[in-house]
């Protein structure tokens, strides 16, 4: 199945001169979805883990779907303030400022191995500042997984040090 053919490029957003490639036509076709789920679970072939953790919101979309397949526990990683209990934070520049994403302090025990996943890397900030959290509470990040990637912004180069894969590259 060319997953491709679901991905529908929107020109000009969030801002001007934005190519966005938006999942939403994949989530309507469930062979669609349930397949890049799939091929996605099949990357992390050979790879010993214990939890999937993923940054909101488009995260989610797709990291709850590969724990549960995994039968996995979940990482969920919010924006400040939304989380109900401790938390610990990081910050991170984006292109036009910056943000800060949460887990609870509680939710990665040391020597736990994590798998990242997310829907699209592009600069990979928010992923950068998500490992370390992970590391920060003694975690180690045995993977990071994304459903697209997009090349022209670099992210891969800004997270060489891990292990990187990606299911559709534009």
């Amino acid at each position: 199945m060319d997953l491709k053919k679901f991905i529908r490029d929107i020109p000009n957003f969030p801002h001007e001169g934005i190519l966005f490639r938006d999942i939403t036509p994949m989530l309507l076709e469930p062979a669609a979805f349930s397949e890049a789920v799939s091929q996605i679970q099949s990357l992390l072939d050979g790879v010993e883990y214990d939890l999937i953790a993923a940054p909101e919101s488009r995260g989610f979309i797709v990291g709850i779907p590969l724990a549960q397949a995994a039968i996995k526990g979940f990482v969920p990683a919010r924006k400040a303030g939304k989380l109900p209990h401790e938390t610990v934070s990081q910050s991170y520049d984006l292109e036009y400022g910056s943000a800060t994403i949460e887990i609870h302090a509680d939710a990665i025990k040391p020597g736990q191995r994590v798998v990242i996943a997310d829907d699209l890397l592009a600069t990979g900030g928010t992923c950068s500042a998500l490992c370390k959290l992970i590391e920060g509470r003694g975690g180690i990040v045995v993977g990071i997984v994304f459903l697209i990637e997009l090349s022209v912004f670099g992210g891969r180069e800004i997270l060489q040090s891990y292990d990187v894969r990606s299911l559709l590259k534009y």
